[in-house]
Parts: C-alpha cells; sequence; structure tokens
C-alpha cells in the first residue's frame, strides 16, 4: 500500500466517524432534553412547508443546452425548488440578523 492509499483510507474512515458523530450526537442530546427535540421538529417542519411552497412556484422549462446536458422536466423543477428555497432561507436569515442588531442597540 503506496502513501496516497494510506492518505485516501483515513480520510473514508474519518469521514465516516465524522459522519456517525453529526447524526448519533445530536440525537442523544435530543433524548436528553426532548423540549428541544420539539423546536427541533417545528423547525424542520418550517423548512419543508417552505420547500413544498419553492417546489409549486418553481419552473420546469428546459432550454436546449439543458436538455443536452441531460436535465429533465422534473430535475428542473427541483433545482428552481432549491435556489428559491435558498434564496428564501438566505433573506429569512439576513432579516434575523438585521432585526436582533437593532433589537441589541435599542436595548
Amino acid at each position: 500500500m503506496d502513501e496516497m492509499d494510506f492518505g485516501l483510507y483515513a480520510t473514508y474512515i474519518f469521514f465516516a466517524v465524522a459522519v456517525v458523530a453529526a447524526v448519533v450526537l445530536p440525537l442523544v442530546s435530543a433524548l436528553k432534553a426532548p423540549a428541544g427535540l420539539v423546536k427541533s421538529l417545528a423547525s424542520v417542519g418550517g423548512l419543508v412547508v417552505v420547500f413544498i411552497i419553492a417546489y409549486s412556484i418553481s419552473g420546469s422549462e428546459l432550454s436546449t443546452r439543458a436538455v443536452a446536458a441531460g436535465l429533465t422536466e422534473s430535475s428542473s423543477k427541483m433545482i428552481g425548488a432549491g435556489l428559491t428555497l435558498f434564496y428564501i432561507v438566505f433573506v429569512v436569515a439576513a432579516l434575523g440578523v438585521v432585526f436582533s442588531e437593532i433589537n441589541k442597540a435599542l436595548k
């Protein structure tokens, strides 16, 4: 085994450990404090609702270049929904930052 193979295998192992830790540790802490779990589930539910809205308003038009690249109407609609969701979440986060700064300055 040369050095590159060792590095790749080490990266795979570290990535697997990180994924397991990212999934298991929040679940453990959520089971210790179920009230936080309810808030998290409400946030995820809100994000799903916003995604459904973004999906319903996104278009499925295809250009000739997109067809040549192998995109379908459903993949175009999903990409549009993802972009719309990103824009909505970005604007809400920016407004949250502005609101918190104004609120902190007034106190």
